[in-house]
């Protein structure tokens, strides 16, 4: 009798196993489907060539710069160069330069708005007074905007048509006569 005891206990804890076992392979199998159909169905790029930008608000840190805020919709009417960059960036530290070159020709019809993704306000000011920069910086603290735009790798920039429509975007750095063909294509008419 305590052999049949035995071997029915032992079929008790088979069966309890067992069943512990496949709730847990059922619950990962669910979390693994969730998980590709939350990949598939995301939008790959939020912001692309021919949508409307999404708006934003965040606070400026360039005191050659009169506003303190900036909020995307606010520039509606004039083109917008939109650049994703950070101080720690070698090709975002040679192209911040050559859009200051053009910014003074075309500030009255263009707005550049630069997003530094760095963690200090300081090191973005030192870079700002390095530079000599009058342009709108923008500190992404939380990396909500870069989230946004979808932004990877940097530098990123948007030129963005007075009513608000990507015209083109490009990863990597621009040269002079290409950033300046950019700036002619969004001018507004």
């Amino acid at each position: 009798m305590a052999l049949y005891q035995a071997h029915k206990n032992k079929r008790k804890k088979m069966k309890r196993r067992f069943i512990f076992r496949t709730i847990t392979l059922v619950i990962i199998l669910a979390a693994v489907i969730f998980a590709l159909i939350m990949n598939l169905t995301r939008d790959k790029g939020a912001v692309k060539k021919g949508n409307q930008v999404p708006d934003f608000e965040l606070t400026q840190l360039n005191e050659n710069y009169e506003q303190e805020h900036i909020r995307l919709s606010d520039l509606e009417g004039k083109g917008v160069v939109l650049n994703f960059w950070a101080t720690y960036c070698k090709p975002c530290e040679a192209q911040l330069p050559l859009m200051e070159t053009l910014y003074p020709e075309y500030k009255d019809d263009i707005e550049i708005v630069t997003i530094s993704l760095d963690n200090s306000d300081l090191v973005i000011k030192q870079f700002i007074d390095k530079y000599n920069l009058t342009f709108a910086v923008l500190h992404d603290k939380r990396s909500e905007v870069m989230g946004l735009y979808s932004v990877s790798p940097i530098p990123n920039t948007f030129f963005i048509s007075p009513e608000g429509e990507v015209q083109d975007e490009v990863v990597g750095a621009i040269p002079l006569e290409k950033l300046e063909s950019h700036f002619k294509a969004i001018q507004p008419n």
